[in-house]
């Protein structure tokens, strides 16, 4: 098990310039739209192809059985019915006036008998008794995801990629289909690739992370050390960060956030390169009366109330919050406004007390950041 991807493609103005591998079973690709991410995965499947470069299926230690689908030295450049590759695409791509019984089976070069056979036992893996003369218009988004997984595990794929298929649903429906798609990938042995911009998806899904922006890799690595430890603040905001701070390194414990017009003051050593400090939205500790260590003033701007969610809106009160930027602040540019979400629990016990004074960062949340 394992692939190796090693592409560059030219589209437009748009350069696609991406290397990874892999042997990990769940992969997931995080980025906005427009960075690459379908690009990526269609040159995988032969549906575009590259300018130059390599994709190989079972990068083991014998070259024999390894499967290469493309090689742009070696002139080498599969169908994509040669790939064995599975695509599910966002809208599931079933054929509509087939029924269910006839997309499973499409694509399948078996005689009519296992044919048959591998039809009946993808029917029953993905509980689709009883809807095999349906067709895809008759089918709930559920139904119609279940048989496009089922047509692809049919002809038993080395590798499955899935195109943001969640993209087109609504929020409870998607949260259920994503339980569902996991639920139902738990028996295959092979890997898949999940491309998306939604974090939950990822978060949930993969193991190993790719983050991209603009046809490149901006970072990779396991799933959650990345969400815990993003290093850089491009990939701390892909991973979901709202808060961020300018900062200047005032010894190997302090930080000066010269957004937010304090001193941060760590156990841990700070590294010498740290630019910046990001803050995620949900972990900030209110505090009334006297000032502790490491609080910002409750400078409220704003409010926004969701069913289960309030949203404050915190105006910092740095150095270029004034208009001003400090030296080695990297920036002269209005400082953002920091959000602060509170879920249920704590709205409540707010509603019971006057407003905070302060908000304290937790030192166990701050991330070390560099530009």
């Amino acid at each position: 098990m394992g692939f190796l991807v090693d592409i560059q493609k030219k589209l437009g103005d748009f350069q696609l310039d991406i290397s990874f591998s892999s042997n990990v079973r769940r992969i997931g690709i995080l980025g906005p739209s427009g960075c690459g991410k379908s690009m990526t995965l269609k040159s995988i499947a032969g549906i575009e192809q590259p300018d130059r470069g390599r994709i190989v299926i079972g990068t083991g230690d014998d070259p024999a059985s390894n499967h290469v689908l493309y090689d742009s030295a070696k002139k080498i450049n599969l169908k994509p019915q040669k790939r064995n590759v599975g695509y599910m695409f966002q809208n599931y791509a079933l054929f509509p006036t087939m029924t269910v019984a006839q997309n499973i089976a499409a694509g399948l070069r078996l005689p009519a008998a296992q044919r048959d056979e591998r039809v009946r036992e993808m029917i029953s893996r993905f509980r689709l008794q009883g809807l095999e003369d349906h067709l895809p218009g008759q089918l709930s988004g559920g139904q119609q995801q279940r048989v496009a997984l089922a047509r692809i595990m049919a002809y038993q794929p080395d590798l499955i990629m899935l195109d943001e298929p969640f993209s087109a649903l609504d929020q409870h429906l998607k949260e259920r289909l994503q339980h569902e798609l996991i639920s139902m990938l738990e028996g295959y042995q092979g890997q898949v690739i999940l491309v998306s911009h939604s974090r939950d998806e990822i978060y949930r899904f993969s193991e190993e992370l790719l983050i991209m922006e603009q046809g490149r890799i901006l970072a990779r690595g396991k799933t959650q050390v990345l969400f815990d430890h993003p290093h850089t603040k491009p990939v701390a905001k892909m991973t979901g960060c709202k808060n961020f701070s300018a900062a200047r390194r005032l010894d190997a414990h302090t930080l000066r956030l010269t957004d937010w017009g304090i001193d941060l003051h760590l156990r841990r050593e700070i590294p010498e390169e740290i630019t910046a400090i990001g803050y995620r939205a949900h972990f900030f500790e209110p505090v009334w009366g006297e000032r502790r260590e490491n609080c910002i003033p409750f400078r409220l701007s704003g409010v926004d109330e969701l069913p289960f969610e309030r949203r404050y809106y915190i105006a910092p009160a740095g150095e270029t919050a004034a208009g001003i930027a400090g030296p080695g602040s990297g920036t002269a540019e209005e400082p953002e406004t920091i959000c602060w979400f509170v879920q249920e629990e704590e709205r409540r016990r707010l509603d019971a007390s006057p407003a905070p004074d302060w908000l304290q960062l937790k030192e166990e949340a701050v991330l070390l950041l560099r530009d």
